[in-house]
């Protein structure tokens, strides 16, 4: 067999926040890859907008850097368990990882998840001890966390013959040994040049699997890939073969490598190449292209299953149509579709209703994400609450299950213990550390978690860290009781007014503020009470023949609560929808009027009573 020793491609894993993209920076900028008088400022790689306003990874991402001869090929991947599936996707490609390990935190969730997934693909480890600048890094005990990680997981002896390396990719600086001052990151380029074995080169006709999809207003659809075997040129005939083994003849039309933020066309490339080809227009992630001699497939790439659903559909309220540029079925139903070719995480099924779609992924944020992306399209359309996939196995019902870390203070055990107790968490393991903090580990039903994130910031204060990952699926434990309050629901369409808001606030807490346009049946408030209460949030003071020029002037209202779209899609209950549009996110009830709702709930009792 022979090698290709002027390449390596590698792929940066490690659990969300734990430095991945602020290494890169470093990569990039000490392998001198930009100018000097080049502005490119920070989390380079990160140039979706949604990215920026969360700060983590959603998409992975390809790049490549040049030191002492040799080409190397970066793959910077999610952090974020809800954006598996980018990792898994990708990881193919890599023939050795670089594991970010947080010098506080250790090793979390993620870290055990996209390790074992390099390790089941044999790629070559190396781990790097991140953030060693932390005044409360506990290194040693992070580097001890980490190798019994690895015991657990390997699947061969070699995979335990790992080497460790200790940087602050925020200075970009790399050492060999704890203590050591660091110059630069040139330890971490000497560690892949050495550890990380250089691609295999196989004899045959071209061969390439497609990891990703980008898409051009003038080349059209262009496949990302790594080749496996044989060259590839411009003008060359190829052929593609898709998931039921259907072949696609085509000829490709340019042929691109990377090198920093750049895509390079290329006379020709070849076996052990990450590369981008242009020409193909029905080409899918996972297709194998190859030399039109010989149509091998290549194994596709298996992702894991979805664990949380909800339903989009078109917006039926009052308002529909008036904000979005794309409201119909059918182009929500093209625009779904479209994402399926790129998120392979995500399924799309038909309901019942021609105007409602069923959409699967790994989690809330994961359909967050997809949502506030088609809203920022253009896109208006309705969203209800996410629930957990269920199974049958064996004739048992079965519910994703997940690991769920959280970090705190101590002051907050109790009470935090008693919302997960309701949710049906279980507290596998409590840790404490210094300066009053706390570790706390659970065992909960994804349901559990739906709702959770809003309710855990504001009984920490905003003092603690959730993070949780799916861990398979285990018998139903039973639903879990609501413990959300009734809603404040209008009564009558129109403009909300100062008078109206103020009688409203009487009742509870309100979402709007006046001269927002409201339609019957749109929530407006929370009421501290269980039940649902209909107010008039446009009602106006009658008017008298004696009357002050500053009666409604003196009228105070207390600021409203303004939700974003994840909180908005955590709030709501089973009975209600979240109105998305470019302009706004409103909550609605799912039976617009009163007398709706009311024979709904009289239908349900008569049908409990007998």
């Amino acid at each position: 067999m022979n090698y290709r020793n002027d390449i390596r491609n590698i792929a940066i894993i490690a659990h969300v926040d734990h430095g991945k993209t602020t290494l890169v920076d470093a990569m990039l900028k000490q392998s001198h890859v930009f100018r000097d008088n080049q502005q490119v400022g920070e989390l380079i790689m990160d140039q979706n907008v949604l990215e920026r306003e969360k700060g983590i990874t959603i998409m992975a991402k390809n790049t490549a850097v040049v030191y002492r001869g040799v080409k190397i090929n970066i793959i910077d991947t999610p952090g974020h368990a809800d954006f598996s599936g980018e990792v898994e996707r990708v990881i193919s490609m890599a023939d050795g990882c670089l594991l970010l390990v947080d010098s506080v935190e250790g090793p979390m969730p993620q870290t055990r998840f996209v390790l074992r997934r390099a390790l089941e693909k044999g790629l070559k480890p190396i781990v790097v001890i991140n953030k060693i600048d932390r005044a409360n890094s506990r290194i040693a005990e992070v580097l001890t966390l980490t190798q019994d990680l690895f015991l657990e997981l390997a699947t061969s002896a070699d995979q335990l013959d790992f080497q460790v390396l200790y940087a602050s990719a925020r200075e970009g600086i790399a050492t060999n040994e704890p203590g050591m001052k660091g110059k630069d990151i040139a330890p971490i380029f000497e560690s892949i040049l050495e550890k990380v074995p250089p691609p295999q080169i196989e004899a045959g006709p071209f061969q390439m699997l497609v990891s990703n999809l980008d898409y051009d207003n003038h080349k059209g659809r262009i496949a990302i890939g790594r080749i496996w075997r044989g060259k590839v040129a411009a003008h060359d005939r190829v052929v593609s073969v898709s998931a039921d083994g259907a072949l696609t003849y085509g000829e490709i039309d340019e042929v691109f490598t990377y090198l920093g933020l750049k895509r390079l066309a290329t006379t020709e490339a070849g076996a052990g190449d990450i590369v981008a080809v242009t020409g193909l227009g029905k080409i899918s992630i996972g297709d194998t292209i190859a030399s039109a001699e010989r149509p091998e497939a290549l194994p596709r790439i298996e992702v894991g299953e979805p664990t949380v659903e909800m339903t989009f559909g078109v917006n039926t309220s009052p308002f529909a149509g008036r904000e979005g540029r794309f409201s119909t079925t059918r182009q929500l139903r093209e625009r779904l579709r479209r994402e399926l070719e790129t998120n392979l995480s995500l399924r799309v099924q038909d309901t019942d209703s021609p105007d409602t779609f069923l959409v699967k992924g790994r989690g809330e944020l994961h359909l967050a994400i997809l949502i506030e992306t088609l809203r920022r399209e253009g896109y208006e359309f309705e969203v209800s609450k996410p629930e957990a996939i269920t199974k049958v196995v064996d004739g048992k019902l079965m519910e994703p299950v997940e690991d769920l870390i959280i970090d705190t203070k101590e002051a907050h055990i109790g009470i935090l213990t008693e919302m997960l107790g309701k949710r049906q968490a279980q507290l596998t393991d409590i840790r404490h550390g210094d300066q009053g903090n706390v570790r706390l580990e659970f065992r909960v039903p994804t349901k559990g978690l739906i709702g959770f994130r809003g309710a855990f910031l504001t009984a920490t204060r905003g003092e603690g860290i959730m993070n949780a990952t799916f861990l398979g699926y285990e018998p139903w434990q039973g639903d879990i009781v609501s413990t959300r309050s009734g809603v404040l629901v209008a009564s009558e369409p129109g403009a909300a007014v100062t008078y109206g808001l103020n009688n409203a606030q009487g009742r509870g807490l309100t979402f709007i503020r006046p001269g927002t346009f409201v339609y019957e049946g749109m929530i407006v408030g929370l009421n501290p009470r269980p039940h649902d209460i209909a107010v008039n949030v446009c009602k106006e003071k009658k008017k008298t023949n004696v009357r002050s020029s500053t009666s409604d002037i003196a009228i105070k209202l207390t600021p409203p609560v303004q939700m974003s779209l994840e909180q908005a899609i955590d709030f709501i209950n089973e009975d209600e929808l979240v109105e998305v549009t470019p302009q706004n996110i409103r909550l609605r009830k799912k039976l617009l009027t009163e007398t709706q709702r009311l024979r709904t709930i009289a239908t349900a009792r008569r049908s409990v009573t007998t």
